[in-house]
């Protein structure tokens, strides 16, 4: 493990925006790293963000995050769209167990256009939502548009905003203020 603080990465947005596929690129790309996708402790039938027994998904979110940080990977990343909002995020992250770690979020973007025809390129015939795409970012987020971008290039783009907060943390730490 590096000298670096450990770090979690949420990735979060609308369905087919390309959290999925930016965040096990993501995960390839670092060695000492570890991913979770939270969606699947959200795999129910009917699914609503609103059912009370979906709280022990977000139970099993922070079990897995905590496991992942207490093994002592450099960077653990977490993909899901359930905490693009705020209440449940909080309620993910406060039953995080380990200790010392960064947590720099995403919540990427696209158009409605761009959402369309991804929706349809995955062979998914339910009717395309909103709903998701105009939620607002939780705060504190990084937002990166993903319309018009390759997968490589959106992880490049989270990578530089990475660097750059470790950097960032490297000369806070030292005391020397950025």
């Amino acid at each position: 493990m590096s000298d670096l603080k450990q770090k979690l990465i949420i990735i979060t947005g609308s369905p087919c925006a390309g959290k999925t596929s930016v965040a096990e690129s993501l995960f390839e790309s670092y060695e000492n790293s570890a991913y979770f996708d939270g969606d699947w402790a959200w795999c129910v039938n009917p699914f609503s963000i609103a059912d009370p027994r979906l709280r022990n998904g977000d139970k099993t979110m922070s079990f897995a995050l905590s496991a992942y940080l207490n093994s002592k990977f450099d960077y653990v990343i977490f993909s899901s769209v359930v905490v693009i909002g705020e209440a449940i995020r909080e309620a993910v992250l406060k039953d995080i167990t380990a200790k010392d770690y960064t947590v720099i979020a995403f919540t990427l973007k696209c158009s409605e256009e761009t959402l369309i025809k991804r929706h349809k390129n995955r062979g998914d015939t339910n009717e395309v939502s909103f709903q998701w795409l105009r939620m607002k970012p939780h705060p504190g987020d990084y937002v990166i548009n993903t319309d018009r971008k390759t997968i490589a290039q959106v992880v490049d783009e989270i990578k530089s905003i990475i660097e750059l907060e470790e950097k960032n943390s490297k000369h806070t730490s030292a005391g020397i203020k950025v």
